[in-house]
């Protein structure tokens, strides 16, 4: 491969990041792609750095012994062979290719695969056709069928991964020459689908998101007409059945009449991205209606507490409501990636900060539990239970992270959002400049010349300090802060530039004025992080009686490596009425705090596989335990220290009349009251029973 003959053109400023609206008609928005910059000493910054210097060489490393690169090389006609891998392993590439654009802006001073991008586009524009058509699997395998199965094919989805990449590269580095073989492409896809086509779409959505950026970048409204096509025919059947059915692809109902999601869940929210963008663009009510709808759906019934998504490995799709499997979750790490996507869309069209609330808990939880320590081994699902003797074979569900995966579109795609996790940190309006996303760095506002330095340990603690740059303006906009849906407003507190305000906590946020008369300069939001334990809804049977424990935004779990010897994590519950507490840190998994909570150990080697009862006996209580402190870590960080059981939902065991209670002295309430918390956020851990009203009863 030889370099790029494309000389660079100077971007010019602003550089947009990945999802740069061109309409007015969202709440909210973004701020320049190099206008946020991470600190490395914080959560995010440690993971873009971490990404930066050991995943992306290693992803480097696998397009070459994957098969990747030389299915490309045979279709160009620059080696022999057969193709390898999955079909739509050409997008394996093209995320890779849009990690390091994101990586060249972000560091524009040190880009050290400038000659590996260049050559791969070299390498894309010698295997393209004379008629714009670039896609390896069909030109090696099936030619003369181009855009004819787009049910199976994903020809339109390795597009959309080519054109976000080629977006990517056009606005960090104002570099043509992707945007040039990704454009071919499109105006192929134009002219046989557009409105002048045929009717079709492709059966995995993605194109849908990128032809929307693409007019972004080039103001060609065809882009955005095609995109909206694209949505517009999808839910009437022309996909087809087998071997999935219609609703597997999204095609069994039109986008405006969607109800509840469903299907293959990367899919679905995928679409739903690209359905948020054109909505964007077109200000159509009634896109963003069925938006909000199929939110609802998901967060209210179909989320896992880590941020994952999709109940079911068959069909990698999305189960019934409250159908939450801890041990068969499959929460594919895509979906999980998918759903930052659409949450941050969701974001700017609405400003609502729950959308901001779940961004941050995928963020803290189901997307960096995907991605080991040493940068360079991944999951594909997610569980939140893993058994003692689990089986993990199948790299679908294995007993720890893998190198690289046969269907390996995790590892890029984690490698693109790392890239860019600062894009989606701040948002300005005309009068205010808004943090959704609590990390240590710094904030540009380029339109004031307004530098807002942000101090913080979050997610390990809850205070943010914001100050403005002692060498710069005070404030110029309002400062708005999101209060987090997990922090308890009541016991929250603001100061500014020293002295307590009261906290006007309104729709999930606080505004501080900027007062030209008494101009501001620091801004201190302390949010208190107590360990709660969350109970699950009444309708998710798979861990009904047992509770979740959060700090923060942060889920724990616990880990067979933080067990005494001998004793089987199956064999553990959470004494009922315990004060989940602070622990301990974790120095080797980077955690400066850690959570405890009492615990009982109780042996269940020997008991059969039921016990018949006359009467239907009260739930298990510690008597002939032996009780321990269970010390859990960040769901984000387990299996790093070796294979193991884990698992994020524990039984509780009722504390029995008579019972010596050997962790009083650390939940000296337990047992106070006849009626417990919330079912859902409880400061301690209850008892696995349910009144009518949904809440925990003691």
């Amino acid at each position: 491969m030889t370099p790029p003959s494309s000389p660079p053109v100077a971007a010019t400023p602003p550089v947009d990041g990945p999802c740069t609206p061109r309409a007015r008609h969202g709440a909210l928005r973004p701020l320049p792609f190099d206008a946020v910059r991470l600190s490395p000493d914080g959560m995010l910054g440690a993971w873009q750095g971490r990404n930066r210097a050991q995943v992306l060489p290693h992803v480097l490393e696998r397009l070459e012994t994957s098969g990747v690169l030389d299915n490309l090389r045979v279709a160009a006609g620059r080696a022999e062979g057969q193709f390898r891998g999955f079909n739509f392993a050409d997008s394996d590439l093209h995320k890779t290719l849009e990690a390091l654009a994101w990586e060249a802006g972000r560091v524009p001073d040190d880009q050290p695969w400038e000659a590996f991008v260049g050559a791969a586009v070299d390498l894309l524009a010698a295997a393209q056709r004379d008629d714009g058509y670039l896609y390896s699997h069909v030109q090696l395998t099936a030619p003369g069928e181009e855009l004819t199965h787009l049910r199976w094919s994903h020809e339109l989805y390795v597009l959309g991964h080519l054109l976000q990449a080629a977006v990517a590269r056009a606005r960090t580095t104002g570099r043509t020459d992707l945007l040039d073989v990704a454009t071919r492409f499109a105006d192929l896809v134009d002219t046989r689908l557009g409105p002048d086509g045929a009717e079709g779409y492709d059966g995995h959505p993605e194109v849908e998101t990128a032809l929307v950026e693409l007019y972004r970048l080039t103001g060609e409204r065809r882009w955005l007409d095609l995109a909206r096509r694209q949505v517009d025919l999808r839910g009437r059947g022309l996909l087809g059945s087998g071997p999935f059915p219609p609703a597997y692809h999204q095609d069994h109902v039109p986008v405006r009449e969607a109800t509840e999601v469903t299907g293959h869940a990367v899919r679905q929210l995928y679409l739903l991205a690209g359905v948020a963008d054109v909505a964007a663009e077109t200000g159509e009510q009634a896109l963003l209606d069925a938006l909000v709808r199929l939110w609802e759906s998901a967060e209210g019934t179909r989320t896992y507490v880590t941020g994952g998504l999709g109940a079911r490995h068959k069909d990698e799709s999305f189960g019934d409501a409250h159908e939450l499997p801890p041990d068969r979750a499959y929460a594919e790490t895509c979906a999980a990636i998918a759903l930052v996507h659409w949450a941050w869309r969701m974001l700017l069209l609405t400003g609502e900060p729950r959308y901001a609330d779940a961004m941050e808990r995928t963020l803290v939880n189901a997307v960096p539990a995907a991605v080991g320590l040493d940068g360079r081994s991944f999951t594909y699902s997610n569980p939140l239970q893993l058994r003692t003797g689990h089986d993990g074979a199948d790299e679908q569900h294995p007993s720890g992270r893998l190198d690289w995966f046969a269907c390996a579109c995790c590892p890029p795609n984690l490698a693109r959002l790392a890239a860019s996790l600062h894009a989606y940190v701040a948002t300005v309006t005309d009068d205010a400049v808004q943090l959704h996303l609590y990390a240590a760095g710094e904030v540009r506002v380029p339109d004031d010349g307004t530098v807002l330095r942000v101090r913080t340990d979050y997610p390990w603690d809850g205070r943010v300090e914001v100050a403005a740059d002692p060498d710069g303006t005070p404030l110029v906009r309002d400062l708005v802060l999101r209060v987090p849906a997990w922090a308890d407003p009541a016991a929250a507190t603001l100061t500014v530039d020293g002295a307590p305000v009261r906290l006007d906590v309104r729709g999930g946020r606080v505004t501080v004025p900027a007062s030209p008369g008494a101009p501001v300069r620091t801004v201190v939001l302390d949010l208190p992080m107590p360990v709660v334990a969350l109970t699950p809804h009444p309708h998710a049977d798979a861990v009904r009686g047992c509770v979740a424990l959060r700090r923060g935004p942060v889920v724990w779990a616990l880990e067979q490596a933080d067990l005494p010897d001998g004793v089987v994590l199956e064999d553990v519950a959470v004494v009922a009425g315990a004060q989940p507490l602070d622990g301990p840190p974790a120095p080797a998994l980077g955690v400066p705090v850690g959570v405890r909570v009492a615990g009982v150990h109780r042996p269940a080697a020997d008991a059969p596989p039921w016990r018949a009862s006359g009467t239907v006996p009260l739930p298990p209580d510690v008597a002939g335990g032996t009780p321990l402190e269970l010390r859990l870590v960040p769901y984000h960080a387990w299996g790093n220290r070796g294979p193991g059981a884990m698992r994020v939902w524990l039984p509780v065991a009722a504390a029995g009349a008579g019972t010596p209670d050997d962790h009083a002295d650390d939940h000296p309430d337990a047992g106070a009251d006849d009626h417990g918390p919330s079912a859902h956020d409880a400061g301690t851990a209850p008892l696995p029973r349910c009144g009518p009203d949904g809440t925990a009863v003691r």
